[in-house]
C-alpha cells in the first residue's frame, strides 16, 4: 500500500483510520529522539528522515537530487515497517539491536536488511526504537554511508 503525500502531516492523515494513532505515535517518537541535523519529509511512498542537502550536498548516490535517506516509516498492507539504514550498514548496531529486542518483545523479530516489520501495535518496542533513533548522528551516518559506498 503506497500512500501518495507531499508532507509528513498529509501522509499521517492518509493512513487508514485503524493505524493513525500508532503511526502518529511512532512519528512523534522519532521526531522527539532524532538527532539534530536530520529532517523529516516524505519519499518513496513513506515518511522519511534524511540528511538534507544543506548537510550533505552530494545527496543520495542513486538520485543526487534526493537527500540522503536514513530512516523511513510506512504503513504497509500487512504491517507497519520501520526502516533504519544504520542497521544495514553498521554490524555492531545491528548486533546491539538484535540482542536488545528480546528484552522488549516476546515475539520473534521480523526483520529484513534494514526493515523491521510490526504486525501488531502491542508488539512495537517503543523505548527500544527511541534508543535506536538516538544512536546515530547525521555526521556518523554520512561517514558510514561514504565508507560503504566506496567499497
Amino acid at each position: 500500500m503506497r500512500i501518495e503525500a507531499s508532507t509528513p502531516e498529509a501522509y499521517l492523515e492518509s493512513v487508514p483510520e485503524e493505524r493513525k494513532a500508532v503511526m502518529r505515535r511512532l512519528h512523534d517518537l522519532i521526531m522527539e529522539n532524532l538527532p539534530q541535523g536530520f529532517e523529516a519529509g516524505v519519499g518513496y511512498g513513506m515518511l522519511g528522515y534524511v540528511v538534507p542537502h544543506s548537510l550533505y550536498p552530494a545527496g543520495y548516490h542513486c538520485d543526487p537530487k534526493q537527500p540522503l535517506p536514513f530512516m523511513g516509516l510506512a504503513s504497509q498492507k500487512n504491517s507497519i515497517s520501520f526502516y533504519h539504514m544504520g542497521l544495514y550498514a553498521d554490524h555492531a548496531l545491528l548486533d546491539w539491536f538484535v540482542g536488545e529486542y528480546p528484552k522488549y518483545c516476546k515475539t520473534k523479530l521480523d526483520m529484513g536488511k534494514s526493515c523491521i516489520r510490526f504486525k501488531k501495535e502491542e508488539n512495537i518496542p517503543f523505548p527500544l526504537l527511541a534508543e535506536l533513533v538516538r544512536k546515530m548522528k547525521p555526521e556518523d551516518w554520512i561517514r558510514l554511508y561514504e565508507a560503504n559506498l566506496k567499497r
